[in-house]
């Protein structure tokens, strides 16, 4: 490939390479024409069939599978990017299903390729971010009934809760029955198998936390059996500890009983010379 020779300058090179030019130009038009008109959003015809769709929000276009979206409830100004599954119920037409089935608050980001299916509740927080092609389900198969497929058997449905502000990784997998707390991250390629407290970072298949922020200490490592480790020293946590620091140091200055004489300074001088008769 890199040694192979250069087109011919015919004038029918020419006029290929000018039509490919031209036509690359109509394709991009529209391609961004498709994308802007195919998106859902709140004055819509698909988005006022959604149980509530938020003013300044965005489904866009392409998405791959929106089903039962009458059981959606989308907050004010979330974008869910292309390539979106969202999924509500057993299959189309589902009865029954109320209105917030799936909640996803305000100024939320859902990352590209990304899928949520919900069959009894899925409630994502205000201001969550979501890497690309995360997985959020509140089902899962069975697998206990030895002759019956897998594919037909299903456990009981468990609702999922994200917390506000937090942020999960690319390739994330939450899987049912888990409340993940406010403020929380984890880590790209994490499975979420049990609930995660506010305030932490959590990693791996399954995931477990690694750090999480301490009242006392600040942010902290945590042992893999789950026991408080070291304060962190080093990175932005390591520097968040540090301004926490000084900022209860400089409380702790402010709040030192000031000496007698200064105030009387302050005062004016009568009260230094009553002062000075005292003390003499």
């Amino acid at each position: 490939m890199l040694d192979r020779p250069p087109y011919a300058t015919s004038w029918a090179n020419r006029a290929r390479h000018a039509g490919r030019n031209v036509g690359g130009v109509v394709v991009r038009w529209g391609w961004e024409r498709m994308q802007r008109y195919g998106a859902i959003g709140p004055m819509s015809k698909k988005g006022r069939g959604f149980g509530s769709f938020g003013a300044g929000s965005v489904i866009c276009f392409p998405y791959e599978t929106i089903v039962n979206e009458h059981a959606f409830t989308i907050g004010e100004h979330t974008l869910i990017n292309t390539g979106a599954v969202l999924s509500c119920g057993w299959g189309p037409g589902h009865p029954g299903l109320p209105p917030d089935m799936l909640r996803i608050g305000d100024r939320c980001l859902i990352g590209r390729g990304s899928s949520i299916v919900a069959h009894q509740s899925i409630v994502i927080e205000d201001d969550v971010w979501t890497g690309q092609q995360v997985h959020i389900t509140d089902m899962n198969h069975g697998y206990v009934q030895l002759d019956v497929p897998i594919s037909q058997q299903a456990d009981p449905d468990q609702p999922v809760r994200i917390g506000a502000g937090s942020w999960l990784g690319h390739h994330v997998v939450v899987l049912p029955g888990v409340n993940i707390g406010r403020h929380v991250v984890v880590g790209a390629g994490s499975v979420v198998t049990r609930d995660l407290p506010d305030y932490c970072i959590a990693v791996g298949t399954p995931a477990r936390v690694i750090r999480r922020y301490d009242e006392t200490d600040g942010w902290i490592d945590v042992e893999p059996d789950g026991r408080p480790g070291p304060k962190v020293e080093d990175g932005v946590a390591g520097l968040a500890n540090r301004l926490r620091q000084l900022e209860a140091d400089e409380h702790a200055a402010a709040a030192e009983p000031t000496p007698l004489r200064e105030i009387a300074e302050e005062l004016g001088e009568d009260l230094m010379a009553e002062l000075d008769g005292i003390v003499g």
